[in-house]
């Protein structure tokens, strides 16, 4: 049964990684489009893939889901989200309230050869900086958002992201 506190509350995936991984990249939390389809990024106006077709080389947009996913895990990408689950109206950011983190620590050490941490945006970048803060050898990596509600325009994103690729080789 959920208790009032509970309305509202919205959980992450599962994470996508497997001992390939060798960069995981971290959203805050999924937004609506993306929980109703339970599929990472599900808003055609979120640039997540286009950025990460750049960052990989891979035609990730011209791919069903499923493929897409599978093509990250190729190429070494895992993803996750560092708020496991809070009370969120809508798919802001800024809305996130009462959250309760994801296991990041105990991910990052199943991970053999993770070399980097992104932060797709802001929030994300300030909760899960904080988490990974002691890992010595991995590079954390603060982004700006891939989110249609970050209004830069994207070749300025994508001067950002393509650092990620340095971590891929």
């Amino acid at each position: 049964m959920t208790s009032p506190a509970d309305a509202g509350r919205k959980a992450s995936f599962a994470p996508v990684a497997d001992a390939r991984t060798r960069l995981l990249v971290l959203g805050s939390l999924p937004g609506e489009k993306s929980l109703a389809a339970a599929q990472y990024y599900a808003n055609p106006q979120n640039q997540f893939w286009r950025l990460m077709q750049a960052v990989t080389g891979s035609p990730l947009l011209s791919l069903p889901y499923g493929e897409r996913l599978e093509l990250l895990l190729a190429a070494g990408v895992g993803l996750w989200d560092v708020v496991g689950s809070a009370v969120r109206p809508g798919s802001l950011d800024t809305a996130i309230r009462d959250h309760q983190p994801n296991a990041l620590p105990e991910l990052c050490a199943s991970l053999p050869d993770l070399r980097a941490v992104a932060f797709n945006g802001g929030k994300s970048a300030k909760l899960g900086m904080k988490i990974l803060a002691d890992r010595p050898g991995l590079a954390l990596i603060p982004l700006p958002s891939s989110s249609p509600a970050h209004a830069v325009r994207f070749e300025r994103k994508l001067a950002a992201w393509e650092v990620l690729s340095a971590h891929l080789d």
